[in-house]
């Protein structure tokens, strides 16, 4: 893959330079990090042809190793984590990270991301999985090279060896997402990437009544934007709490789910701040739900903006979170020490 250009990756006006100010400048400075042996094939398929969904095997007829990355970023300055080529995304980046470490092109690595997330918004949590064809002994030190490639609004926070069953997105039993709502008569200036602004008095109470009408097993159609994936969402999804939590003048909505729609959180997090003022009713979550439109959901709200959401946690299958046999340990990063003391001892 070529390096994209570094006018497609505007860099955040700070009051100093940044490391990694662009995708460009990140491979200009970069370390080189050497990977292990690629195993020895003599046939005549390719690594290239080789897919995923092909088996354990790949065409080195050696297994395919798997690696689960668990990922934070700010999403205040990339267009979401869709890979695209004329905006910075959050697999882009990590991608072009990976294609210098590993020397494979990105096709082959195969980086699946376990939800898109859109411009503006953030992950503590987001998790994606890649394949080589060669195995780590030590993932300590791709883990470093890593984040020592990646600008700083995006850290890998871990880094393991994943089963063949493993699969980022088809193994989710849950998702958490947070939306946090600054309620004062002043906007705390601090909050302002990270938290949507209301000027009105929110009624907290009325607000967790309104969401228990969503917990459950819904058709969700009144709640999700037309997306422009080619495929059609199941809108049919579970969701198992809807919390809302008070810190000072922020509250914290906390929704788990097996599932979501094309910004189905932010649509109904909006709905629930028109309850919280006071302006509709909070028993309109049921009549908005049965009516599996779009477009009745319009008429009492706009949708609410993208900075204050954050994927928090992705669950999976339990079984597919198992090391394999061979599994190098898994990396959280580590701490620098300093070996002995440098002062003068008397």
């Amino acid at each position: 893959m070529q390096l994209l250009q570094q006018q497609q990756y505007p860099a955040l006006p700070t009051p100093s330079t940044p490391p990694f100010q662009n995708c460009l400048s990140a491979f200009l400075d970069m370390r080189e990090c050497k990977r292990p042996q690629r195993p020895v094939y003599l046939g005549s398929k390719n690594w290239t042809d080789w897919k995923e969904e092909d088996g354990k095997l790949s065409p080195f007829n050696l297994p395919a190793y798997k690696w689960r990355l668990v990922i934070a970023y700010d999403g205040t300055r990339f267009s979401g984590w869709q890979y695209q080529r004329s905006t910075p995304t959050i697999q882009c980046y990590l991608e072009e990270a990976l294609t210098q470490i590993t020397k494979l092109q990105r096709e082959n690595l195969r980086l699946v991301g376990a939800g898109r997330t859109d411009a503006g918004v953030h992950a503590w949590g987001q998790v994606a999985h890649f394949v080589t064809p060669f195995n780590y002994d030590n993932l300590d030190t791709i883990h470093k090279a890593l984040n020592g490639l990646l600008p700083s609004d995006i850290r890998v926070r871990e880094i393991s060896s994943a089963v063949p069953e493993f699969h980022a997105r088809f193994s989710v039993t849950s998702k958490i997402y947070h939306y946090k709502i600054y309620s004062d008569t002043v906007m705390d200036p601090f909050q302002r990437h990270y938290a949507y602004y209301s000027a009105y008095k929110l009624n907290s109470d009325i607000m967790r009544d309104a969401a228990k009408h969503f917990i459950g097993k819904h058709d969700f159609s009144a709640f999700g934007n037309a997306s422009h994936n080619d495929r059609v969402p199941n809108p049919v999804k579970r969701i198992f709490r809807f919390d809302i939590i008070e810190v000072g003048n922020l509250l914290l909505l906390e929704v788990e789910g097996t599932g979501f729609l094309y910004r189905q959180v932010r649509n109904m997090v909006a709905l629930l701040l028109q309850v919280g003022r006071g302006a509709v009713p909070s028993d309109i979550v049921p009549m908005i739900l049965t009516s599996h439109d779009r477009k009745e959901l319009a008429k009492f709200t706009p949708s609410v903006p993208p900075h204050g959401l954050c994927l928090v946690t992705v669950k999976y299958n339990e079984e597919h979170l198992h090391l394999p046999a061979d599994a190098p340990t898994t990396s959280f990063g580590r701490h620098h020490s300093i070996g002995r003391c440098k002062l003068p001892c008397s």
